[in-house]
């Protein structure tokens, strides 16, 4: 059975060249998603959601499945004095995804703030969710900063 949600269709309807990988769909790490894709995990990206300080819209951050946002360097791509890490209970309520399916591409109607890690450049081509879990898409990176309008950033460490 081929999965067919907003995100399959939104790249469909704009004539995107991606490839849908469905996988389990228990929530699954990047790393593992990287395994199961026999992908470089560092081509696995996932996408953290972040709390501003006040009343402003959290952020989507997108790094590298074997790395962590840097929340010190992330606050200063975004001019931010400081920024926050929610739970994971916390970030499903903000998005109303599933942990291990928050997309960027799923949210993009909701008025989120893209933050892409600059290592996604090494690449023609990364993996992100699909927007729930079981679903992954390998797209052009360009293709995923042009449609978030995503602002590029070194935003991660480790791994």
């Amino acid at each position: 059975m081929k999965i067919k949600n907003n995100v399959i269709r939104l790249l469909e309807g704009k004539g995107i060249p991606f490839q849908a990988f469905e996988l389990p769909a228990e929530k699954l790490g990047a790393v593992e998603a990287a395994r199961l894709l026999q992908a470089p995990p560092q081509q696995v990206f996932k996408t953290i959601v972040i709390t501003r300080e006040g009343r402003a819209k959290p952020v989507l951050a997108v790094v590298p499945g074997p790395r962590e946002v840097d929340l010190k360097l992330l606050a200063k791509a975004l001019g931010e004095k400081k920024v926050h890490l929610p739970t994971e209970r916390e970030a499903e309520k903000i998005t109303g995804l599933q942990a291990g399916g928050i997309s960027p591409l799923a949210l993009l109607q909701r008025g989120f703030q893209v933050v892409l890690d600059r290592s996604a450049q090494d690449f023609s081509e990364i993996y992100i969710s699909g927007g729930q879990r079981g679903l992954n898409i390998r797209l052009p990176v360009e293709a995923l900063v042009e449609l978030t309008r995503a602002r590029v950033a070194e935003i991660s460490k480790g791994g």
